[in-house]
Order: structure tokens, then C-alpha cells, then sequence
């Protein structure tokens, strides 16, 4: 049977098989692996069985949970076991190549009060308006069951898999990736070994109206600063006016790092850019991308730049530093007179070529020391890095990005743009390194989803026929030179 024969036959399948591939990914969104969220650890590690158990359904092989042990601090709850990497494969024919696919199965908090209009943990299922919303839908639960359903769809027909494939699955990607580079290094000559090429799935069109395939990603470095003062909070009406107040301090410095235009006023890091290049800049003038998306996808008309090509370049290829939260302050409704002890500040910056990660670090840190010293205050202030990883950038010409481009004409009708992404995925460069391969990016859905946000959504179309571009990809890169 011929490469075409055998994807039309799939891609029949696939439809077939659309509700129940729905259901999967309704049971998956269900669980609250929210790795960011100490309290719901155990969902995490339920999210890793729920995987486990589709994988050995899947007939799979040498199926493990990988224990990473301890998580290290900063944590509140002490000896707060990390959850562990799932791992399974599916065959080990030497003469086919080995694509190890690659996603996550933690998501970002959410709570209904937070402006959801359904629970984020029960998948919404809006055939009328083409869209399945629920935390996770996107990010990246979604893509991950579409690499189950892909398998599933082969399974069903007996067709072979054109490739070895290795499954890396993890639960701790929004919260750093903790213990996973360490797991690829020690498993680069065992379990990953002989792995050609990495997919990822875990990113999203520029827009809505064109598939991509992305080759860039900036980095990401997380920091907080801690400020404290009394040894409980207090009250205002009692204390109010005599004490040094943590959370005045805190509002003060953060202030600092960056201003209402984006601008980030931390001295040094501007300079550690690459200059933009005549080549790069044309780059972006080739791309189809429509301004409007921008405000629709944020749901106002709030963007900072009017042209195509500067939000793009500051989207893709310049930092930005974002405030992201205060720990230890009120932040329910109605009125209370506390005074926080202590307060945390959280904020991070966005890294892109050629910023150095241990340098930036520096300078964050020797900024906040400074500008909190300026305050002469009789508080106590601690600025830390919580996690980092890297920019990554990839050629978008080898045999992979071929197969994907293939692929996504074959599925979609057009050919995709050739973009990059302001979002971070840390561990990109870990498997290219250590694994010596090739990374390719293969969003499944598009820009407005909403992750990380409230209402998350996966297009119903889009996890369809994004399960056929998975599906396509396989036997294209299965066949490449």
C-alpha cells in the first residue's frame, strides 16, 4: 500500500473515531495537574497513571514512571515528591528512523471565580461554535492525546507505524521542567538512545487562519522578590502609619523593572541582544499575519505597536519582562484592613539570542539590591531565580521541517509560515544537545486559544485535523532522505 493509501485510509479512521477521541481528552482535562499548585500534587501524578494506563492500552512497550525524586526548594511543602516522567515506546525496528515525541501533561491554575464562564476542569464540548474548552485543552493535553489518537488510528487498522517512536511525557512543564533535563542527559545513551529526530507539539498558530511550523522560541527566566518585615500580619488601624509596610516596598520596586510601554529598565539587558540583521528583517515581511488578530486574540485593543513587524519582532526576537503576581497579600473580595509580613513578588523576562542566562541573573538581582537600598528601608529583601531555560533556534530547512511542511499542505491545503514563538518551551535545547538531533515545533492549535488564560479552547477542528497532521508528519518523515 502506497504512503498516500495508508494516510487516506487513517485520516478516514481518524474521523471515525472523533468522539471518542474527544472523550479521551474530556477524561484527561478532568484531572487538576496543576503543577504550580503544591496542594494538587497527587492530580499530578494522577495525570502520569491516566497516561501509564493509555499508553499499556495502546500496546506500548517498556512502558516506565520515572521517579525524580525530591522537589528542591523554593517549596512550602517540605519533601514534595517531583512527578515523574512517562515514558513508553513503540517499536525498535533498526531500519526505520526513531522520532521521539515529546509533551506535557500539567497545565496552568484556574478556578472558575477567576472568570471562567464553565469549570476549567470539565471539558465543554461547543460543536456550534467549534470549540472544546476546558484547562489543558491546548496546553497541552490536546496534542498529547492527538499523538495517543494517532497511535490509535494505526492500531485500529493494523497499519504499521512507519517509525520507532519513544514517548516523553512530563508534568512539570509550567513549572520549570524540574528534574526532566537531568533524566534526558542520564538517558541520552539509554532509553533515548538512537533517537533521530524530536517533535513537540506543545505551541500554537500565529493567528487563526494559517497552520505553522516554528523553529524559534524565546527563553524564560522566573524570579521573585521576598519582602519582610513584621513577624505577623497586622492590623492598619493599630499599626498603620508607625511600621515599614513589606508590601510598600515591594509595589515600589517592581515598579522599577519595566514601564507601561514594555520597556524593561533593568540596565545591561538591552545590550545583550542581536542586533537584527537586513536578512532577518525581510523575514518578517513574508509572513501573513493580521494585526486585528493580535487584539482579538487578547480580547481588547491594548497592543503596543500598530505595524505587522513590530509586534512580531517583539513578540519573537526582542526580551520583555512581565509581572505576573503578588504572594501574601489580600486578594479575595470585599474589604480587609491587613498589613502582609511578608509579600512576593513574581516577574519574569523572556530571553532571546544572545542573552545569557547566568548573566541576566546577575544583573536582575544587583538591580533589585540597589533599587531596594535606595528605599532605606527596616524591612528585609531577597531577589532569587526560581528556574530558567534557554532561547532555542533550529533550521527550518532539514528533513523533519520537510516532512511536517508536507504534512501540514497535505491536511490544511496551504503551506505553512515559517515562524517563531515568544512563549518558552526550556527543555527544546536539552533534547537537541544531549540527544544530538533536530527539534521541530508542530503546533497543533491556533493563536486566540487562550493558554494559560481563562476560557482556554481547543478548536474541535483543530484537534481533528491536527491528529491528521501528526498523523501525516509520521509516514512522511518515516519515508524522507
Amino acid at each position: 500500500m502506497s504512503t498516500d493509501s495508508k494516510i487516506s485510509k487513517l485520516f478516514s479512521t481518524i474521523d471515525d473515531l472523533k468522539p471518542s477521541f474527544i472523550d479521551r481528552l474530556s477524561k484527561a482535562v478532568s484531572i487538576k495537574s496543576v503543577s504550580g499548585d503544591e496542594t494538587l500534587r497527587p492530580e499530578v501524578f494522577k495525570m502520569a497513571t491516566f497516561l501509564k494506563d493509555e499508553l499499556i492500552k495502546l500496546d506500548a512497550t517498556d512502558v516506565q514512571l520515572k521517579d525524580l525524586g525530591i522537589q528542591p526548594p523554593p517549596v512550602s511543602i517540605s519533601n514534595l515528591p517531583l512527578p515523574p516522567i512517562v515514558l513508553a515506546k513503540f517499536g525498535n525496528d533498526p531500519q526505520k528512523k526513531t522520532l521521539l515525541i515529546y509533551g506535557h501533561a500539567d497545565v496552568q491554575p484556574a478556578q472558575i471565580e477567576d472568570g471562567w464562564n464553565s469549570d476549567p476542569f470539565t471539558l465543554v464540548v461547543d460543536e456550534e461554535n467549534d470549540k472544546l474548552i476546558g484547562r489543558g485543552s491546548t496546553d497541552d493535553k490536546g496534542p498529547v492525546m492527538g499523538w495517543l489518537n494517532v497511535i490509535e488510528a494505526h492500531k485500529k487498522l493494523g497499519i504499521a507505524l512507519p517509525v520507532n517512536l519513544i514517548c516523553c511525557f512530563e508534568g512539570m512543564e509550567e513549572s520549570g521542567s524540574l528534574g526532566l533535563d537531568q533524566l534526558i542527559k542520564d538517558e541520552a545513551k539509554g532509553y533515548f538512545k538512537n533517537t533521530n529526530d524530536v517533535c513537540i507539539s506543545d505551541n500554537y498558530w500565529l493567528g487563526t487562519k494559517k497552520p505553522v511550523l516554528t523553529y524559534g522560541l524565546r527563553g524564560c527566566n522566573y524570579y521573585q522578590i521576598i519582602v519582610k518585615g513584621p513577624g505577623a500580619d497586622l492590623h492598619s488601624g493599630i499599626f498603620g502609619g508607625c511600621i515599614a509596610e513589606p508590601m510598600t516596598d515591594l509595589i515600589q520596586i517592581m515598579s522599577t523593572l519595566v514601564d507601561n510601554k514594555g520597556n524593561i529598565l533593568i540596565p545591561g539587558i538591552k545590550e545583550m541582544v542581536a542586533p537584527v540583521t537586513e536578512t532577518e528583517e525581510k523575514l518578517y515581511e513574508e509572513i501573513e499575519f493580521d494585526v486585528d488578530e493580535l487584539n482579538a486574540a487578547s480580547g481588547s485593543k491594548t497592543s503596543l505597536f500598530s505595524s505587522k513587524k513590530d509586534i512580531l519582532m517583539h513578540r519573537w526576537r526582542y526580551p520583555s519582562l512581565s509581572l505576573h503576581g503578588i504572594e501574601g497579600a489580600f486578594s479575595g473580595s470585599g474589604a480587609k484592613t491587613v498589613i502582609p509580613s511578608k509579600v512576593i513578588g513574581k516577574f519574569s523576562i523572556r530571553t532571546v539570542p544572545n542573552i545569557d542566562s547566568n548573566k541576566l541573573t546577575k544583573l536582575v538581582i544587583e538591580f533589585v539590591n540597589r533599587k531596594f537600598k535606595e528605599l532605606n528601608s527596616l524591612n528585609e529583601c531577597k531577589c532569587e531565580l526560581i528556574h530558567d531555560g534557554d532561547y532555542w533556534v533550529s533550521d527550518p530547512f532539514n528533513k523533519s521541517f520537510r516532512a511536517a511542511s508536507k504534512a501540514t499542505k497535505k491536511v490544511w491545503g496551504v503551506e505553512p509560515d515559517f515562524t517563531r514563538e515568544g512563549g518558552s518551551i526550556p527543555i527544546t535545547l536539552t533534547f537537541e544537545n544531549e540527544l544530538k538531533s533536530n527539534v521541530l515545533l508542530l503546533p497543533m492549535g491556533k493563536g486566540d486559544d487562550g493558554a494559560h488564560s481563562i476560557n482556554e479552547k481547543l478548536n474541535i477542528s483543530n484537534y481533528i485535523q491536527g491528529t491528521k497532521t501528526l498523523c501525516a508528519y509520521l509516514h512522511y518523515y518515516g519515508e524522507s532522505e
